[in-house]
């Protein structure tokens, strides 16, 4: 089975983690894609969030990790894009059930503070955690269903 492309992508925040996972993922054989940053500079993390979202829609199959301080704007950010189900994690076990319920295509992990040994093992869950389809598929549609609903965004008031 061939691997899926993975998509990348950190605010400043998230940089560090972000090459660290990229190492990661080299070493075991997946192609990966690196949409930014370039450097510890600040940044703003919706504008990495769309370019990943933009990025596996160009690429049917793939996968994304983005990551900021918290790991919580860049998640909200990159679920507003279509299609994209972000799930910000902090553990292995997080990061498996985002997978095996919600079908997450997007993993999310803070970078502000982050080690190695948690990183690794949280983005090795993700990926080699099956879709668990059943209660939990009916429910992912159900999302999809949301999003087309109300995927206009409004301006506020």
């Amino acid at each position: 089975m061939r691997k899926p492309t993975i998509v990348v992508g950190s605010d400043h925040a998230g940089f560090g983690l972000k090459r660290y996972v990229i190492t990661l993922l080299e070493k075991e054989g997946y192609r990966v894609v690196d949409k930014g940053t370039d450097g510890p500079g600040s940044v703003d993390y919706p504008d990495f969030a769309e370019a990943v979202g933009k990025e596996m829609a160009s690429r049917p199959g793939s996968l994304g990790i983005l990551s900021c301080g918290t790991g919580i704007g860049i998640s909200i950010a990159a679920n507003k894009l279509p299609g994209i189900r972000a799930a910000l994690v902090r553990t292995p076990r997080e990061a498996r059930l985002s997978r095996e319920h919600n079908d997450a295509n997007v993993l999310v992990l803070p970078g502000r503070p982050w080690r190695k040994k948690n990183t690794g093992a949280a983005v090795r869950a993700w990926l080699k955690a099956p879709f668990a389809g059943g209660r939990h598929g009916r429910r992912v549609r159900k999302i999809a269903v949301l999003e087309k609903t109300y995927g206009e965004e409004r301006p506020p008031d």
